[in-house]
């Protein structure tokens, strides 16, 4: 069963007519705009570096894996040790 009202049996959507563009291709969009937050707390911070981290692990047992199976496969940007909380 449809979960849109007009287009149960017998009915079919309406096209509608565009807008008139003069010759001009259609604009697409391609994916979502990113807005940064205004505020950034301390969580989100913890959050970015404990995903920034399993992202790592992930990549890494993937290109072990990829290793033992005869692949080439191996990980560019090593993980730099990053103390943003500690200042010199």
């Amino acid at each position: 069963m449809t979960q849109k009202g007009n287009l149960f049996k017998g009915q079919q959507k309406k096209k509608s007519i565009p807008p008139s563009r003069h010759g001009k291709i259609s604009h697409t969009r391609k994916g979502k705009r990113v807005v940064k937050p205004s505020k950034v707390t301390k969580e989100m911070e913890t959050d970015k570096e404990l995903s920034k981290f399993i992202n790592y692990c992930n990549e890494a047992r993937a290109a072990t894996v990829a290793n033992k199976e005869g692949g080439q496969l191996s990980i560019v940007k090593p993980q730099n040790d990053s103390s943003s909380g500690a200042k010199k």
